[in-house]
């Protein structure tokens, strides 16, 4: 099951972008968004967002 990050709790830091090892994360319109067709479920984006933004779908 994928991941998603809330854009409302979304601070926009970029510290999940750089460690999602199949490159799913980028910015779009102030926040981050994962792409769900391409997230393998690892979680390693939501143990490290600041602002608990990740969670899975």
């Amino acid at each position: 099951m994928a991941y998603r990050i809330d854009a409302s709790a979304c601070v926009n830091c970029g510290t999940c972008e750089p460690d999602c090892p199949v490159s799913a994360i980028s910015e779009n319109d102030g926040h981050r968004q994962i792409d769900e067709s391409a997230c393998v479920s690892c979680g390693t984006c939501a143990s490290v967002c600041p602002a608990s933004a990740i969670a899975q779908a």
